[in-house]
């Protein structure tokens, strides 16, 4: 199921192509937020290129641009629910920074997603929340897919990303809950720490 998920995150965060942590300084509008969009996804494909792959030190910067646009701290903490409050902050972060680990590893498995096409359709801004709409053209198939994004600091971040009306964090949360619940958070972090090994030994 984590895997699934895992790569249902990937995808989705990457047809964005978006920036890592998006800043706006003041009181931010629709328009601002698709501005950094645009802006972003134009530098993504522009350091991927048009077709072929990258150097590694392009596929390093490629991955810092697409994974620190998500909040893993925000989207784990959703995802886990009531049970994030039992848990230590020592938990908390040894949960976040494996969970997201394992997202950045797979963030690069299929380049030319990033090349896919990006309209931006609908921008809502409330306060320090905001939701933007997009349609994604891969390989001719248009997707419908929203993302929500939280301010922090000058800075926006996604914390979820819905593709027809599917949650990614809906699909984390139905996942990760049900093994806290039937065999404890420890079990849940083995599978985990095992998945991200898995991936380390495979790349």
């Amino acid at each position: 199921m984590f895997l699934r998920t895992a790569s249902f995150l990937f995808l989705l965060s990457v047809t964005l192509s978006v920036a890592p942590a998006l800043p706006v300084f003041g009181q931010a509008t629709s328009a601002d937020i698709r501005a950094l969009l645009q802006e972003r996804d134009r530098s993504i494909k522009q350091l991927l290129g048009k077709e072929g792959d990258i150097t590694d030190a392009q596929r390093d910067e490629l991955r810092l641009a697409v994974n620190d646009f998500i909040d893993f701290r925000e989207m784990g903490m959703v995802a886990l629910g009531p049970h994030w409050d039992e848990l230590s902050t020592d938990q908390q972060d040894t949960f976040v920074q494996v969970f997201g680990d394992i997202v950045r590893h797979q963030s690069l498995a299929n380049l030319d997603v990033y090349r896919s096409s990006v309209t931006y359709d609908e921008i809502t801004v409330d306060g320090d929340r905001a939701t933007v709409l997009t349609t994604t053209t891969h390989k001719d198939i248009p997707m419908v897919v929203a993302y929500e994004l939280i301010r922090k600091g000058d800075a926006w971040f996604a914390w979820d990303i819905i593709l027809d009306e599917v949650s990614t964090v809906g699909g984390y949360s139905r996942s990760f809950q049900t093994v806290i619940r039937k065999r404890g958070f420890d079990s849940l972090m083995t599978s985990l720490n095992k998945r991200l090994d898995s991936i380390r030994t495979e790349s």
